[in-house]
């Protein structure tokens, strides 16, 4: 089913997050490579083929938006109906397989990255203490004040709400 032009339309917020720095700090920081706009459907479409070898595959739930170092994808995964796309879960599916829902939605994203962590580093290294982000921690405090959250907290949420994420991508791969 092709997906409608907005659809494709990267939310504002998400703009004026994506404006901020992203410091890798030579691997203390964040890596990650925010987006201008959301990743187009026909390359969404030859990526998932790609990823999991499933030539059936339209990647028609995923919006892509940013990726880290060595080209892992992090996306708003479009599973809850009827929900905008800032209250659908974001996932990380990394160059070498990993995978991860890292935030149930959107705030909780904000909250990941106040704390320092982003989402290669959600994904590969989600017990790991990090240094929060005063920066990242004030676009979330005027974003989603209400949403505080430690990143282990988020990570927790992200996998109490979605245990079997990881047995529904092993099934799209072939």
């Amino acid at each position: 089913m092709p997906l409608k032009a907005a659809e494709l339309e990267m939310p504002k917020v998400l703009q004026d997050l994506h404006k901020e720095a992203f410091d890798y700090a030579d691997g203390e920081g964040i890596d990650f490579e925010p987006y201008s706009e959301l990743l187009s459907a026909n390359h969404t479409q030859d990526w998932i083929r790609a990823w999991t070898g499933n030539r059936s595959l339209d990647g028609h739930e995923y919006r892509v938006f940013g990726q880290d170092g060595s080209g892992g994808y992090a996306a708003f995964w479009c599973v809850r109906e009827s929900a905008n796309l800032l209250e659908q879960p974001i996932i990380f599916l990394g160059s070498e397989g990993e995978r991860a829902v890292i935030a149930s939605n959107f705030a909780d994203y904000l909250w990941l990255l106040a704390g320092g962590v982003g989402p290669f580093e959600a994904c590969a290294y989600p017990d790991a203490e990090r240094s929060p982000n005063s920066q990242f921690e004030a676009f979330a405090l005027a974003h989603a004040p209400n949403a505080r959250k430690t990143p282990q907290a988020v990570l927790a949420t992200a996998r109490t709400e979605f245990p079997s994420f990881d047995a529904l991508v092993n099934e799209l791969c072939r």
